[in-house]
């Protein structure tokens, strides 16, 4: 059987110089800003003559642009990014159409994400040095890790964070993700907050609880940042890098956590069983919102799919009102009302004691050994890479 190479990301720290820094910070000015000319005539050509608009026609479009003298200043930067992110609103286009994301919205200055993607004739990469287009000298990148051997990038993304920190990811083929010897382990995984995470085995997870370390230095943060004036003052700016930067560690530290607890999840088990939560209506709970946002269960759901798509590894999604906390793992009596805080029942039917979370991933595993073997007993709500599930999405999408 033949296996096709993984696409890999790795992505890197680099310190540019101010002219690099310049000379990028122009780049991501007119790369939003071409993305919004693009949306604006797609969306004005539906709406008022019925029309549609593809790449090729925004990429006609963008070399009327340059030609004239309003935005001229468009040749002054490489034209790759600018074709890329012509690129980009046409896979929005076509997400939105397949009923995947909603329609797509223009980018801000202060909020959208700060990024420009070169392909092969946009860099240049030799002997371990990077040379973007445009530019003389080679970014001075911090190889943290190597990449594959005998692998060159197919892309690269320069992006710079609300922290101000700058960062380039190198796609390429990486050789070394293969498939894993199969096992015959499988585990149920039950998520929460006391715990993080409660596997069918009866091993509990703690939760860092990242944010909570850093809430006294991110209160006072926000605080003086909201006592700064208005606009695009020095001393706002400055501020408002300083509150940045507190979630970027917090973030950085989180996802660590999280990188390093699915991996060993998928190390050493052959499937995976877990709950299809829908974290963005659960976070609308005012009392849970900052825990449960703070858990990143979403995250970690998609590092385990991708992970076991990339390893052999069996992802399944369990229906979220599958009854797993109130099912007795032993007999199967089901209890009539099970509050949040009951950590420590006992059965009606046969009189067994259970912790919560550990009946609740067993019932996980169960129920996920069931649809692996005949598709009864749960409802996966979304497809997953690796896993198994099935999409149900509801709602009609407008032309563009």
């Amino acid at each position: 059987m033949t296996t096709t190479c993984v696409k890999r990301a790795f992505k890197y720290r680099f310190y540019p110089t101010d002219a690099q820094a310049a000379e990028l910070s122009r780049t991501f000015g007119c790369v939003r800003k071409v993305y919004n000319l693009a949306l604006a005539a797609r969306t004005e050509a539906w709406a008022v003559r019925q029309e549609r608009v593809d790449y090729n026609a925004t990429s006609a479009m963008l070399t009327a642009w340059k030609k004239t003298e309003e935005l001229a200043f468009l040749n002054d930067v490489s034209s790759v990014p600018l074709q890329q992110t012509l690129r980009h609103l046409q896979t929005a286009f076509t997400n939105f159409f397949g009923k995947r994301v909603k329609y797509p919205r223009f980018k801000s200055r202060k909020r959208s994400r700060k990024s420009a993607e070169y392909t092969t004739s946009g860099f240049r990469f030799r002997d371990g040095r990077l040379t973007l287009a445009k530019m003389s000298e080679p970014l001075d990148v911090v190889w943290s890790r190597p990449l594959p051997e005998e692998t060159t990038p197919s892309t690269v993304t320069v992006s710079q964070d609300a922290a101000g920190r700058w960062f380039v990811s190198m796609l390429c083929d990486d050789p070394t993700v293969k498939p894993l010897p199969a096992l015959g382990a499988a585990v149920g995984v039950d998520v929460g907050l006391d715990h993080l995470l409660t596997l069918s085995t009866g091993e509990k997870i703690a939760n860092p609880r990242h944010e909570r370390r850093d809430r006294a230095r991110l209160a006072l943060a926000q605080r003086r940042l909201a006592r700064k004036a208005k606009g695009d003052g020095a001393n706002r700016v400055k501020a408002r890098r300083k509150v940045a930067k507190i979630h970027a560690r917090i973030a950085d530290r989180r996802r660590d956590h999280l990188h390093k607890l699915t991996t060993r999840l998928v190390r050493e088990n052959q499937t995976i069983v877990i709950e299809d939560l829908t974290v963005r209506n659960m976070v609308k709970n005012r009392n849970l919102a900052r825990a449960i946002s703070d858990a990143a269960w979403s995250e970690f759901r998609s590092m385990l799919e991708y992970k076991a798509a990339w390893y052999g590894r069996n992802v399944v999604a369990v229906d979220r009102f599958f009854p797993s906390s109130k099912l007795c793992s032993v007999c199967g009596t089901l209890q009539e009302k099970m509050p949040l805080s009951v950590r420590t029942w006992a059965c009606d039917g046969c009189g067994t004691t259970h912790d919560r979370d550990v009946n609740a991933a067993k019932n996980l595993l169960a129920a996920g050994r069931a649809v692996s073997v005949c598709g009864a007993g749960v409802r996966p709500q979304r497809s997953s890479p690796g896993g198994q599930s099935a999409t149900k999405q509801k709602g009609s999408r407008r032309e563009p």
